[in-house]
């Protein structure tokens, strides 16, 4: 079965990074085609219908990351997306009440107090570093890294790196180190003394990161979740009106307006090239379309040693991306709900937690722990939890009198000890969590009418993400900025002339930013 169909550019993979630079090109005035094996646009980034009459984010649940410029640059909110704000703060669940910290400073320092009036005088510095510090890296997340071996043309990128470096001041400059250099544990010790407010900072640290808190180099993730903003403000949170698909939907509109064709079901077997240089793609069913240009939004691993059958790897490169890091930390349920989560240390009439955040993260201590059995047993029976209730905002998701909660767990592996099977343990492992949540609401578990379970197995096989891996390969320094997915190949160019990695594993890594697609894309234009 043959197809001679020719565009400038064919795109696999219609996840949100492949469909922003589809937009790009397609904007720039290219013919583009994008190829998605499942049935579905968006990746990770989908919204279903899990029990009847209740929608959610399946995988993704959350809007912070999404980069203004795509959004301006795409005219997204034209093509239907509005993102809401969460008003609320963070309620951090803990083992004899709570500590709830909201949008507004005064409030947040006197709660902090009630556990450490040390930490309330320290937190508004803390939070200032960090921000500076997030600020004069975030214009280096949308260009390409400097790659090795790349010559002159790595050189701007190079130079922009530094001038942002030097433009922070002695002490920011200082603070960068430690958060490149320090574990995220140590990091947090040096600063506060209360467990609960170390607990609630430090998840920030663990999300999609199966990692100890006091591994050298974890700090470093609390910068990438500061890196967002949401309506020009920094550092803040929020929902998708219609769940993280209307992300990807708008995106496609955006494609589709300008020209690009997106086809679903047809799964990618192999790049197909010539002398080095790609000429197409070919389908499972025998397919094979054609052009000069082959973005990749799928998982470097799977590119490089399936669909480019490692041509163009040397020794070392065949070493390092066989050895690159991709390992889940995630279990990712949602529920469907009667009634809201009563929470026994609150008063009844307290409600305004549930347009924020929810955690169970009370300690670092309790993380470790957490890390440690999930370390050798696969998972762990205290998990980690970032709980939200996107319903209270967004009422399009439910049935009226009813609501939807997302459960965001860690840690969880993708391979289990003792040949065990998720298949098998799922639905043991889902009533772990439901009692966890159980404990500070009592009326949590009666409250659930639909459950709908995601184990790392489950987004492995559902998303090619392997080892269940959110990001596309573990955050790490050693696979960050011109590290990843290996190095001599960090500004999207991949071996094969005319192949780009436009897709997580490339900078600025995962979440849904789309800062991969709008990179790859620009290097694209520049290479033609």
């Amino acid at each position: 079965m043959n197809s001679n169909s020719s565009t400038d550019v064919i795109i696999i993979g219609a996840g949100h990074n492949g469909l922003v630079c589809a937009t790009y090109l397609a904007k720039a005035g290219l013919s583009v085609r994008v190829l998605e094996a499942r049935d579905c646009i968006g990746g990770a980034a989908v919204t279903e219908e899990f029990h009847p009459g209740f929608r959610n984010s399946v995988y993704s649940y959350s809007v912070s990351l999404l980069h203004p410029k795509v959004i301006a640059d795409l005219d997204l909110e034209a093509h239907g997306l509005e993102i809401l704000e969460r008003p609320a703060g963070s309620l951090s669940l803990l083992p004899n009440g709570h500590m709830q910290l909201t949008r507004d400073g005064e409030q947040a320092n006197k709660e902090i107090a009630r556990f450490s009036r040390k930490d309330a005088q320290r937190i508004e510095q803390f939070e200032e570093q960090i921000a500076v510090v997030a600020r004069a890296l975030r214009s280096l997340a949308v260009t390409a890294p400097p790659n090795f071996g790349g010559g002159w043309r790595s050189l701007l990128p190079l130079l922009q790196s530094g001038r942002q470096l030097y433009r922070l001041d002695r002490q920011h400059q200082i603070v960068l180190t430690e958060l490149m250099t320090k574990s995220l544990g140590d990091y947090l010790d040096a600063w506060f003394e209360g467990d609960p407010l170390k607990g609630l900072l430090g998840f920030e640290g663990v999300i999609g990161n199966f990692a100890d808190p006091y591994q050298q180099g974890t700090a470093y993730v609390l910068l990438h979740h500061a890196f967002g903003e949401v309506k020009g403000r920094e550092g803040a949170w929020g929902i998708a009106r219609g769940g993280m698909g209307a992300i990807s939907d708008a995106i496609a509109r955006s494609a589709q307006s300008r020209g690009v064709i997106i086809e679903t079901g047809s799964p990618v077997a192999r790049i197909i090239s010539d002398k080095g240089s790609a000429r197409g793609v070919l389908i499972e069913d025998g397919r094979e379309y054609f052009a000069p240009i082959v973005g990749a939004n799928i998982h470097p691993q799977i590119l490089l040693t399936k669909l480019m059958e490692r041509q163009g790897l040397n020794e070392d490169d065949n070493r390092r991306i066989d050895a690159y890091r991709s390992h889940s930390a995630t279990f990712r349920m949602n529920v469907a709900l009667s009634e809201l989560p009563k929470f026994s240390s609150l008063r009844p009439d307290d409600d305004f937690h549930f347009k924020g955040a929810i955690e169970l993260c009370p300690s670092l201590s309790y993380m470790q722990d957490a890390y440690r059995e999930a370390k050798y047993d696969g998972w762990t029976r205290k998990p980690i939890i970032s709980m939200q209730i996107p319903s209270t905002q967004d009422p399009t998701l439910t049935p009226k009198g009813g609501h939807v909660a997302s459960l965001f767990c860690q840690h969880f592996q993708r391979y289990l000890p003792n040949d065990e099977n998720w298949d098998t343990i799922k639905e043991s492992v889902a009533d772990t969590v439901i009692s966890a949540i159980d404990e500070h609401a009592p009326n949590f578990k009666s409250a659930i009418v639909g459950r709908q379970i995601k184990t790392p197995l489950d987004i492995e096989r559902d998303l090619n993400m392997v080892g269940g891996d959110i990001f596309h390969g573990a955050l790490h320094l050693d696979q960050f900025h011109a590290m990843r997915p290996i190095p001599g190949l960090a500004d999207h160019r991949m071996p094969i002339k005319g192949v780009y990695l436009c897709g997580s594993g490339a900078h600025p890594g995962g979440g849904v930013s789309g800062l991969p697609g709008h990179n790859a894309a620009r290097e694209i234009l520049r290479d033609r």
